[in-house]
């Protein structure tokens, strides 16, 4: 009978090495310290997906206001999720009872496509009341028609279902922690929706696409929150090649636009490449310093860190149509937003949002 040798068996300071940094990643992940991921770790074998899903399985409905939290929609959602026929009942739109709203755009507006990419840091929840309806006082000053959405959880999107009718809401998870869109129900046409999985992520992460129309455009709109940690690179640039897969495939009657919080270092991109078919927005309209950092902690004091950090983590990419007779869209214009202080001394989110918009050439 074979006997296995001390040799084979991970040494003590391999283990603690390796738990320390598990523990690291956890509590990035779930906004919380080091000795809190330590318990939930340990309880759950050190298996880092157990672990988070233990984590977020603590009730998190307290961390709104009563009344913005009374009803919960318990019905099963369907991995392609049809377009709602009608708002709920009962419910103050913050998005759409704003004069900025409700006036007709000038043509020239009319026909541009604009779109918000935002982590808003559902899993922080100091404030987090106060800082979903910082979000929807964004909506109502841009009034975006697309919203890409990161780390929600499930009481803040109940909470954007209340109070932000005027948008169909299309979720990427239904635990623990995940991404989401909102589309403009006057100006985008939702056809259907799919989760893409990332085989090997131990961040519980996925692609979100969805099918819709702009105009009698086709769009094929996606977002995606890659794995966290400077340690996940080879990770990271695993699903960014899935989703350059996914937008170099789609038809060429097709605009595809992908936005999220991507934790992509300029050297990851360098490494896996963007197809020639697909621009980095960003870089399209000329590099402007004033939005290159998103993840910004000189600017953003929602996280008290002891070093500077500045990352441009937020991306958006697009893949116009190429298809003749097609009109084909290109970037405009870009801003960060998010960049006030909310009345609590917070701001929305500890990252800054993307806002663009697009015109048809």
């Amino acid at each position: 009978m074979a006997s296995t040798s001390d040799s084979d068996k991970p040494s003590v300071s391999n283990v603690e090495e390796n738990r320390t940094r598990l523990c690291e990643e956890f509590a990035v992940i779930a906004g919380t310290d080091t000795a809190v991921a330590q318990c939930y770790l340990a309880e759950n074998d050190w298996e880092m997906e157990r672990a988070l899903n233990s984590f977020f399985e603590a009730d998190m409905e307290r961390v709104f206001e009563v009344e913005d939290f009374t009803e919960t929609d318990t019905t099963p959602k369907p991995k392609r999720q049809k377009v709602e026929e009608k708002p709920p009942e009962k419910c103050i739109d913050l998005t759409g009872d704003s004069p900025a709203s409700t006036q007709k755009p000038s043509e020239e507006d009319d026909d541009k496509l604009s779109l918000i990419s935002w982590n808003v840091d559902g899993l922080d929840t100091d404030n987090l009341a106060e800082r979903a309806r910082g979000l929807c006082s964004y909506l109502v000053l841009y009034t975006p028609d697309v919203v890409f959405l990161q780390e929600l959880i499930p009481p803040y999107v109940q909470y954007l279902k209340k109070r932000a009718v005027s948008y169909l809401i299309i979720e990427g998870g239904e635990d623990s922690y995940f991404t989401g869109m909102m589309l403009k129900k006057s100006r985008v046409k939702f056809v259907e929706s799919e989760t893409v999985s990332y085989p090997t992520t131990q961040m519980m992460r996925n692609l979100l696409v969805a099918q819709a129309t702009f105009k009698d455009q086709k769009l094929c709109l996606m977002t995606s929150h890659l794995e966290s940690c400077k340690g996940h690179a080879e990770e990271r640039m695993k699903q960014l090649r899935v989703v350059m897969q996914r937008m170099r495939e789609a038809p060429d009657d097709v605009t595809v636009l992908f936005g999220g919080d991507t934790n992509l270092r300029d050297s990851e991109v360098a490494k896996v490449g963007l197809p020639s078919s697909v621009c980095d927005v960003w870089e399209r309209l000329g590099k402007q310093e004033h939005c290159r950092y998103t993840w910004d902690t000189k600017a953003n004091s929602n996280k008290t860190v002891p070093f500077v950090s500045r990352c441009r983590f937020d991306r958006v990419y697009l893949r116009p149509a190429a298809k003749d007779g097609i009109p084909h869209l290109a970037p405009d214009h870009m801003a960060l937003v998010g960049l006030e202080k909310l009345d609590c001394g917070r701001y929305t989110s500890d990252h800054w949002g993307i806002y663009c918009s697009f015109s048809a050439g």
